[in-house]
Order: structure tokens, then C-alpha cells, then sequence
């Protein structure tokens, strides 16, 4: 799928916070974010999500807690490898 996301926050070093929309606005929106936030001297926390609502939200349940989660998942666990691996 390809969406055209409509940027709300972005704080350098702080946050990314985006919105997308399936077909139209209201039917299934996905706010995605990403917020650092710091933890002690030297490292940060990475907080990443997303907070799906709009009519259909309750249709794809099964798979946002299924494949969307997994994604979601994979995709942390690799960005800490990398971060870590420096």
C-alpha cells in the first residue's frame, strides 16, 4: 500500500508523529510515532507506535495484533541492533 502521511510533529532529536488515512479520512487512520526520550548520561529510550481508530479499526484487528504487531516488532528489534552495534 502506498499512503501519503500528513506530518504532525517534527522535533529534531525528540520526536516524528505522522498521519496516514486508508481511503479516506475517519475510516482507518494510523498516527505513527517515534519519540526519544532521554534515559541517563549517554542513553536514550525509543518509544515507537501507533494508534490505529476509524470504522474499520475493528475489522483488521486480527491482523494489526498479528503481522502489524510482528512488523512492528522486527523493525524495533533491528533498529536496536544497529544502535547498539555502533
Amino acid at each position: 500500500m502506498t499512503f501519503r502521511p500528513t506530518v504532525l510533529v517534527a522535533l529534531p532529536n525528540h520526536e516524528l508523529r505522522w498521519l496516514g488515512h486508508f481511503l479516506l479520512p475517519r475510516v482507518f487512520d494510523g498516527e505513527h510515532y517515534f519519540k526519544i526520550e532521554p534515559v541517563s548520561s549517554g542513553r536514550v529510550r525509543l518509544i515507537h507506535g501507533e494508534k490505529f481508530s476509524g470504522i474499520l479499526v475493528g475489522l483488521a484487528k486480527s491482523k494489526l495484533e498479528g503481522e502489524t504487531k510482528s512488523g512492528f516488532i522486527a523493525m524495533n528489534q533491528a533498529l536496536k541492533n544497529q544502535a547498539e552495534a555502533v
